[in-house]
């Protein structure tokens, strides 16, 4: 008999860590960035669907304008 914990499907999650912040793929395939502390000058965000490349890129950018 099966109970509804190990019916359940496991979803695996994983992260990347970048320069301060958690990048977290989302299901809708966008992504969450997050600061790893909270006194950073940057909000969370979400961005669309892209590399993980693209998203680091992102980020440089975003701290550029903020310095």
């Amino acid at each position: 008999m099966a109970t509804a914990a190990t019916s359940t499907p496991v979803h695996q999650r994983w992260v990347v860590r970048y320069r301060g912040f958690v990048l977290i793929p989302q299901n809708d395939f966008t992504w969450l960035v997050r600061p790893e502390r909270s006194p950073m000058t940057l909000l969370p965000f979400r961005t669309p669907a892209s590399s993980v490349d693209d998203l680091k890129a992102l980020i440089d950018w975003r701290l550029n304008q903020a310095a």
